[in-house]
């Protein structure tokens, strides 16, 4: 249910790159490009802008392919200009499908981000292209399960939050990716243990036998540490952030399995059980009209 939860919200946030830069459309044809360039000074800047224009025409009719075609002919005629870059990349954006395993998805995938780093190289704060790499490497990341992808993924949610500290969304996003690798690895750990488990095996709502709770803490419990922050941050931001609740209250669990005290870890528990509460009160506020 959460995975599917996770998907749909970075499935919108592709969406959301892709309005951004249709948005953009009036400034571009306004003669207000996006990145700000300046005018047109040669002929190859200005068959550009033409090329862009065209492609930006296709991208909104749903001729996707054409458009990749026009926005690479941009960027080749001036390397410079970043609208071409950004639109490239949020062309192949748009046609990724998160969750997808065929080849040529994974290519799309592939693609976006190899433009969207090209965006980075003239405009290293541009937000739109670090959180389309960051949602794109998160969806390929969880594919096949990949650590290191997952790890990238966070650096680039790290750094929106940097440039932009009053948003809560990168926070949420990397209590998301800490709480997907410290589940993964905990789960990880119970299936071995209960491979040579004689006797009672080991669930998942039980207390880690204190040799893999000792290992579980050295790897993975700075992990913890920092998405219960990342949440805690988010929800400060927007009180009413229930998805955020909804992972802290999981990561509360995975503290729960780090800390030496019985006592602390059924305080943890609690803090999880009463954040479960919260958001269904949230969740059944929204959903009950007002007097």
């Amino acid at each position: 249910m959460l995975i599917t939860v996770i998907r749909v919200r970075l499935l919108h946030s592709l969406r959301y790159l892709v309005a951004v830069s249709l948005l953009a459309l009036y400034l571009v044809t306004a003669g207000k490009c996006l990145g700000q360039e300046q005018p047109p000074q040669t002929e190859e800047q200005r068959q550009a802008r033409e090329a862009l224009d065209k492609g930006v025409r296709n991208f909104k009719n749903g001729q996707h392919d054409a458009a990749i075609e026009d926005f690479r002919h941009a960027k080749q005629l001036d390397p410079q200009l970043l609208n071409a870059r950004l639109y490239l990349a949020t062309a192949y954006a748009s046609q990724y499908i998160p969750g997808a395993p065929s080849k040529e998805n994974r290519r799309l995938g592939e693609n976006a981000v190899a433009e969207f780093r090209d965006v980075l190289t003239i405009q290293p704060e541009n937000l739109s292209a670090i959180d389309g790499i960051g949602s794109i490497l998160f969806q390929m990341a969880g594919q096949l399960y990949d650590p290191n992808l997952f790890a990238e993924a966070r650096n680039c949610f790290l750094k929106h939050a940097q440039i932009q500290p009053n948003d809560p969304e990168p926070y949420y996003w990397v209590g998301v990716i800490d709480w997907t690798l410290s589940f993964r690895a905990n789960i990880e750990l119970r299936e071995r243990f209960n491979q040579y488990a004689r006797g009672k095996e080991l669930d998942n709502a039980d207390p880690l036998p204190q040799d893999l709770r000792v290992k579980y803490a050295q790897e993975y419990g700075p992990t913890i540490i920092e998405g219960i922050d990342s949440l805690q941050k988010a929800i400060a931001l927007r009180p009413d952030y229930d998805d955020a609740m909804a992972y802290l209250n999981l990561l509360y669990r995975r503290k729960a399995d780090v800390v030496d005290s019985e006592t602390e870890r059924e305080e943890l528990i609690k803090m999880a059980d009463d954040l479960i509460d919260k958001v269904k009160e949230i969740k059944t506020r929204r959903v009950t009209p007002s007097s």
